[in-house]
Protein backbone atom coordinates (compact mmCIF):
# COMPACT_ATOMS: atom_id res chain seq x y z
CA UNK A 1 0.00 0.00 0.00
CA UNK A 2 1.25 3.53 -0.68
CA UNK A 3 1.02 6.76 0.32
CA UNK A 4 2.03 9.09 -1.86
CA UNK A 5 4.73 11.95 -1.08
CA UNK A 6 4.94 13.86 -4.30
CA UNK A 7 4.58 13.17 -8.43
CA UNK A 8 6.90 13.22 -10.34
CA UNK A 9 6.83 13.86 -14.56
CA UNK A 10 9.52 11.48 -15.88
CA UNK A 11 10.26 8.33 -17.80
CA UNK A 12 13.27 6.12 -18.59
CA UNK A 13 15.48 9.47 -19.66
CA UNK A 14 14.80 11.46 -16.64
CA UNK A 15 13.10 13.73 -13.95
CA UNK A 16 10.95 16.37 -15.39
CA UNK A 17 9.16 17.75 -13.12
CA UNK A 18 7.83 17.06 -9.20
CA UNK A 19 5.52 18.60 -7.17
CA UNK A 20 5.36 17.85 -3.22
CA UNK A 21 1.94 16.32 -1.50
CA UNK A 22 0.87 18.61 0.92
CA UNK A 23 2.18 17.49 4.53
CA UNK A 24 -1.20 17.02 5.83
CA UNK A 25 -2.51 15.19 3.29
CA UNK A 26 0.32 12.93 3.07
CA UNK A 27 -0.56 12.34 6.85
CA UNK A 28 -4.09 11.57 5.98
CA UNK A 29 -2.86 9.22 3.03
CA UNK A 30 -0.98 7.08 6.03
CA UNK A 31 -3.51 7.19 8.84
CA UNK A 32 -6.31 5.88 5.87
CA UNK A 33 -4.44 3.24 5.26
CA UNK A 34 -2.92 2.49 9.03
CA UNK A 35 -6.37 2.57 10.69
CA UNK A 36 -8.40 0.46 8.24
CA UNK A 37 -5.78 -2.22 6.92
CA UNK A 38 -2.40 -1.92 9.18
CA UNK A 39 0.56 -2.86 8.42
CA UNK A 40 3.51 -5.41 8.58
CA UNK A 41 6.52 -3.35 7.44
CA UNK A 42 7.38 0.15 6.20
CA UNK A 43 9.37 1.34 3.72
CA UNK A 44 9.81 5.44 2.77
CA UNK A 45 11.58 6.51 -0.72
CA UNK A 46 11.37 9.63 -2.19
CA UNK A 47 10.50 12.67 1.01
CA UNK A 48 11.29 15.60 -0.76
CA UNK A 49 11.07 18.14 1.75
CA UNK A 50 11.76 18.39 6.01
CA UNK A 51 7.97 19.25 6.75
CA UNK A 52 7.04 15.55 4.60
CA UNK A 53 9.79 14.03 6.67
CA UNK A 54 8.76 14.90 10.26
CA UNK A 55 4.99 13.75 9.25
CA UNK A 56 6.45 10.25 7.94
CA UNK A 57 8.43 10.30 10.92
CA UNK A 58 5.61 11.01 13.23
CA UNK A 59 3.24 8.62 12.15
CA UNK A 60 6.05 5.61 12.31
CA UNK A 61 6.52 6.41 15.70
CA UNK A 62 3.27 6.28 16.56
CA UNK A 63 3.10 2.88 14.87
CA UNK A 64 6.29 1.66 16.05
CA UNK A 65 5.72 -2.39 15.58
CA UNK A 66 7.18 -3.17 12.91
CA UNK A 67 10.23 -3.07 10.87
CA UNK A 68 11.33 0.43 8.90
CA UNK A 69 13.40 0.34 5.54
CA UNK A 70 14.51 4.16 4.83
CA UNK A 71 15.90 4.41 1.57
CA UNK A 72 17.11 7.63 1.71
CA UNK A 73 16.22 9.05 -2.11
CA UNK A 74 18.31 12.10 -2.53
CA UNK A 75 19.14 11.95 -6.10
CA UNK A 76 17.92 10.05 -9.60
CA UNK A 77 19.60 7.94 -11.68
CA UNK A 78 19.90 10.71 -14.29
CA UNK A 79 20.97 13.45 -11.50
CA UNK A 80 17.63 15.64 -10.65
CA UNK A 81 17.64 16.03 -6.95
CA UNK A 82 14.94 14.55 -4.90
CA UNK A 83 16.01 15.60 -0.88
CA UNK A 84 15.82 19.01 -0.23
CA UNK A 85 19.17 20.68 1.15
CA UNK A 86 17.67 21.37 4.20
CA UNK A 87 16.08 17.95 4.95
CA UNK A 88 18.88 16.03 4.82
CA UNK A 89 19.04 16.99 9.15
CA UNK A 90 15.50 16.11 8.96
CA UNK A 91 16.39 12.80 7.62
CA UNK A 92 19.24 12.45 9.62
CA UNK A 93 18.18 13.20 13.13
CA UNK A 94 14.22 12.53 13.00
CA UNK A 95 13.80 9.33 10.58
CA UNK A 96 16.97 7.62 10.56
CA UNK A 97 16.76 6.61 14.18
CA UNK A 98 13.35 4.81 14.09
CA UNK A 99 14.63 2.77 10.83
CA UNK A 100 16.11 -1.27 10.89
CA UNK A 101 17.86 -0.22 8.10
CA UNK A 102 18.80 2.48 6.18
CA UNK A 103 20.18 1.82 2.43
CA UNK A 104 22.70 4.41 1.02
CA UNK A 105 23.94 4.14 -2.33
CA UNK A 106 27.33 5.62 -2.89
CA UNK A 107 26.00 9.00 -3.73
CA UNK A 108 23.93 9.11 -0.65
CA UNK A 109 26.03 7.38 1.29
CA UNK A 110 28.70 10.54 0.27
CA UNK A 111 26.23 13.58 1.03
CA UNK A 112 25.30 11.61 4.34
CA UNK A 113 28.88 11.56 5.93
CA UNK A 114 30.47 14.13 3.57
CA UNK A 115 33.39 12.54 1.93
CA UNK A 116 34.43 10.44 -1.57
CA UNK A 117 33.54 7.06 -1.42
CA UNK A 118 36.22 5.37 -3.70
CA UNK A 119 36.20 1.55 -2.81
CA UNK A 120 34.91 -1.45 -1.01
CA UNK A 121 37.00 -0.29 1.91
CA UNK A 122 35.51 3.34 1.92
CA UNK A 123 31.84 1.63 2.05
CA UNK A 124 32.80 -0.35 5.03
CA UNK A 125 33.93 2.86 6.84
CA UNK A 126 30.98 5.40 5.71
CA UNK A 127 28.65 2.50 6.84
CA UNK A 128 30.05 2.82 10.01
CA UNK A 129 30.17 6.63 9.76
CA UNK A 130 25.55 6.40 9.05
CA UNK A 131 25.94 4.19 12.09
CA UNK A 132 27.41 6.86 14.54
CA UNK A 133 24.94 9.33 13.32
CA UNK A 134 22.28 7.27 14.72
CA UNK A 135 21.28 4.29 12.21
CA UNK A 136 20.83 0.71 13.54
CA UNK A 137 22.32 -1.11 10.73
CA UNK A 138 23.11 0.02 7.17
CA UNK A 139 23.31 -1.25 3.55
CA UNK A 140 26.03 0.50 1.61
CA UNK A 141 25.53 -0.13 -2.12
CA UNK A 142 28.04 -0.31 -4.16
CA UNK A 143 26.43 -0.20 -7.92
CA UNK A 144 28.06 3.21 -8.60
CA UNK A 145 31.36 1.95 -7.65
CA UNK A 146 33.51 0.70 -11.18
CA UNK A 147 34.42 -3.12 -11.87
CA UNK A 148 33.19 -6.36 -13.14
CA UNK A 149 31.90 -7.28 -9.52
CA UNK A 150 29.07 -5.61 -7.64
CA UNK A 151 29.42 -5.77 -4.00
CA UNK A 152 27.09 -4.32 -1.08
CA UNK A 153 27.75 -3.75 2.13
CA UNK A 154 25.49 -4.50 5.59
CA UNK A 155 26.54 -3.32 9.17
CA UNK A 156 24.21 -4.60 11.80
CA UNK A 157 24.95 -5.13 15.49
CA UNK A 158 28.71 -4.37 15.17
CA UNK A 159 28.83 -7.27 11.98
CA UNK A 160 30.12 -6.16 9.00
CA UNK A 161 29.20 -8.75 5.80
CA UNK A 162 30.02 -7.81 2.03
CA UNK A 163 27.54 -9.28 -0.56
CA UNK A 164 29.07 -9.62 -3.99
CA UNK A 165 27.49 -10.35 -7.45
CA UNK A 166 28.71 -10.34 -11.10
CA UNK A 167 27.68 -7.12 -12.64
CA UNK A 168 25.17 -7.15 -14.87
CA UNK A 169 25.80 -5.07 -18.08
CA UNK A 170 22.37 -3.34 -19.16
CA UNK A 171 20.84 0.09 -18.83
CA UNK A 172 17.55 -1.27 -17.83
CA UNK A 173 18.03 0.04 -13.41
CA UNK A 174 15.41 2.00 -13.52
CA UNK A 175 14.09 1.94 -10.18
CA UNK A 176 16.91 -0.95 -8.65
CA UNK A 177 17.45 1.23 -4.67
CA UNK A 178 13.28 1.37 -4.39
CA UNK A 179 12.77 -2.13 -5.81
CA UNK A 180 15.78 -3.53 -3.67
CA UNK A 181 14.28 -1.69 -0.07
CA UNK A 182 10.77 -2.78 -0.87
CA UNK A 183 11.95 -6.42 -1.24
CA UNK A 184 13.92 -6.08 1.94
CA UNK A 185 11.11 -4.54 3.98
CA UNK A 186 8.50 -7.32 2.41
CA UNK A 187 11.19 -10.36 3.39
CA UNK A 188 11.40 -8.27 7.14
CA UNK A 189 7.47 -8.21 7.20
CA UNK A 190 7.49 -11.95 6.48
CA UNK A 191 9.75 -12.36 9.77
CA UNK A 192 13.41 -13.27 7.75
CA UNK A 193 16.07 -11.62 9.63
CA UNK A 194 17.53 -8.87 8.76
CA UNK A 195 20.63 -10.98 6.86
CA UNK A 196 18.54 -12.90 5.14
CA UNK A 197 16.21 -10.03 4.44
CA UNK A 198 19.23 -8.40 2.34
CA UNK A 199 19.78 -11.89 0.58
CA UNK A 200 16.96 -12.50 -0.57
CA UNK A 201 16.13 -9.07 -1.60
CA UNK A 202 19.53 -9.16 -3.51
CA UNK A 203 18.58 -12.63 -5.22
CA UNK A 204 14.92 -10.80 -6.44
CA UNK A 205 16.50 -7.68 -7.77
CA UNK A 206 19.06 -9.46 -9.90
CA UNK A 207 16.51 -11.74 -11.58
CA UNK A 208 13.99 -8.46 -12.48
CA UNK A 209 17.22 -6.94 -13.93
CA UNK A 210 18.21 -9.92 -16.21
CA UNK A 211 14.43 -10.43 -16.94
CA UNK A 212 13.46 -6.32 -17.72
CA UNK A 213 11.03 -6.02 -20.75
CA UNK A 214 13.57 -3.34 -22.37
CA UNK A 215 11.24 -0.12 -22.28
CA UNK A 216 12.36 2.79 -23.15
CA UNK A 217 15.39 4.77 -24.57
CA UNK A 218 17.56 5.61 -21.18
CA UNK A 219 17.55 3.47 -17.67
CA UNK A 220 14.42 1.07 -18.16
CA UNK A 221 12.22 -0.27 -15.94
CA UNK A 222 12.93 -4.08 -13.99
CA UNK A 223 10.74 -6.96 -14.45
CA UNK A 224 8.81 -6.67 -10.76
CA UNK A 225 6.78 -9.34 -11.51
CA UNK A 226 9.74 -12.27 -12.17
CA UNK A 227 8.61 -14.14 -8.80
CA UNK A 228 5.42 -14.65 -10.74
CA UNK A 229 6.31 -15.02 -13.91
CA UNK A 230 8.37 -18.08 -12.85
CA UNK A 231 5.84 -19.77 -10.46
CA UNK A 232 3.09 -19.07 -13.57
CA UNK A 233 5.78 -21.57 -15.78
CA UNK A 234 5.37 -24.06 -12.85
Amino acid sequence: MTAITALTAQNTVGVFGVVETPPEFLRTQIRCVLDDIGTDAFKSGMLGGADNIAVVAEEIAAYRTVPFVLDPVMIAKGGAALLHDNAVDALIGVLMPLATVITPNIPEAERLIGRRIVDERDMVEAGRQVCALGASAVLVKGGHLPGTILTDVLIADGVEEAFTAPRIETRHTHGTGCTLASAIATRLAQGRSLRDAVADARAYLRAAIESAPGYGAGAGPLNHGVAITEIARG
